[in-house]
């Protein structure tokens, strides 16, 4: 016990910026950092130096699911904490902060048939409870700072439709089509007729309902299929978003390649997802465990040596890390105040689950950690129907 507390006391002594306080599972309490606590972390058991040396974040995280360890204080500010911290278990790759491994899996069709379900067919009840009425799972766009997460949803599709620079009458296909927003907004305002595929069954039967409920049926299909699989010819537009983290560092050459494929010539894809700049790259063994199985986070040089293989021409890049820590911040109030709910519903591991991950990924873009990127590209160099200047910026902007 003595040498899992030593241990232990000197990996916290050393992972936070911000002054803590520490109370052991011997009773005994510690304080870490000058000035007033700003967060106060009990554990209510011992933990082994094995586990605690191979995937502390993992290790921790269960432990907090199962009430094996309390934390008073924004969770957030704690990782985030980590993150600014030198040496801490966050930015230390050696030894004891083995914490951001690359568990890349088999991504076989089954397999990520697989991770999807284990993720988005949780329930659209479930998603119902935080996200806002447009049911959408990503990045939001807020262009003005005082949007609401609903106003800065829609924008985040405006601006991704924007920057197509679309023609009525045209294709387009969604990668990964979640909940149907981006393809319903394309089919009535953009006046595209648009194809959206994915594998999560709760997400397709929705897309379809609606698009019946609509009268769309004839400018929205939508088919529960795996994106290689899709026979529907080529596309003038392609938009994929926050789905390249799910195929697999194994898989993302062949992703990109698939764009390619499913384009017109000249035609233009808007690939949006989550990308790391420094040392982002790769999964957390929490997040591949319980949130994302499969998932792999591609670094921006992956991502564009990938692009190039596929021969598609760069027009745009553009980070928006900032807007998807807002994001999470709003996804976390919204979820709080239904808690209880979860609880009832899905019990209390997997209610702390969600709120250590929503939370921890919040801090990760604050800290720089993560990045979430906009991708413009097309099929050839001509630009064609592209302005000289980033005049895209309409409907999301003014």
């Amino acid at each position: 016990m003595v040498f899992e507390k030593t241990v232990l006391n000197k990996a916290l002594a050393a992972a936070f910026d911000i002054p803590i306080t520490v109370t052991y599972w011997d009773g005994k309490t510690e304080k870490y950092g000058e000035g007033e606590s700003q967060a106060h972390i009990t554990f209510n058991k011992k933990f082994s130096f094995s586990d605690l040396s191979s995937m502390p974040t993992l290790v921790l995280a269960e432990a907090y699911m199962n009430e094996e360890i309390e934390i008073e204080g924004s969770i957030q500010e704690l990782v985030s904490s980590a993150y600014r911290k030198s040496g801490s278990f966050l930015t230390d790759q050696s030894g004891f902060a083995k914490s951001m491994v690359k568990l890349l899996g088999n991504h076989s069709q089954k397999q990520s048939r697989a991770d999807i379900h284990s993720h988005y067919d949780i329930g659209n009840d479930f998603y119902k409870k935080w996200l806002d009425s447009t049911m959408t799972y990503s990045c939001a766009y807020f262009a003005h700072e005082n949007m609401t997460l609903e106003e800065a949803q829609v924008a985040k599709v405006h601006h991704i439709l924007d920057k197509l620079h679309s023609t009525p009458g045209n294709r387009l296909l969604d990668i990964g089509c979640g909940w149907g927003t981006l393809i319903f907004t394309a089919a009535q305002e953009y006046g595209l007729e648009t194809v959206g595929v994915t594998l999560s069954e709760e997400q397709y039967y929705y897309v379809r309902k609606k698009a019946e409920d609509l009268g769309l049926q004839d400018k929205v299909k939508v088919f529960l299929m795996d994106y290689r699989d899709l026979k529907e010819g080529e596309f003038d537009y392609i938009t994929s978003v926050g789905m390249f983290e799910h195929v697999g560092k194994e898989n993302l050459e062949m992703y990109f390649q698939k764009v390619y494929d499913y384009l017109k010539p000249n035609g233009r894809a808007l690939i949006h997802g989550i990308t790391g700049q420094h040392r982002g790259a790769g999964v957390d063994p929490f997040i591949e465990k319980y949130i994302f199985p499969g998932g792999y986070i591609p670094n921006i040089s992956e991502n564009i040596d990938h692009i190039m293989t596929a021969h598609l021409q760069v027009d745009d890049i553009e980070p928006l890390r900032r807007h998807y820590q807002k994001t999470l911040e709003i996804w976390n109030e919204n979820y709080l105040k239904v808690f209880d709910e979860v609880v009832e519903s899905m019990g209390k591991p997997f209610a702390r689950m969600w709120t250590m991950y929503l939370q921890a990924c919040a801090a990760s873009f604050e800290a720089g950690n993560i990045d979430v990127i906009q991708f413009l590209l097309t099929k050839g160099a001509s630009g064609q129907g592209l302005p000289l200047s980033r005049s895209y910026m309409t409907k999301a902007d003014f």
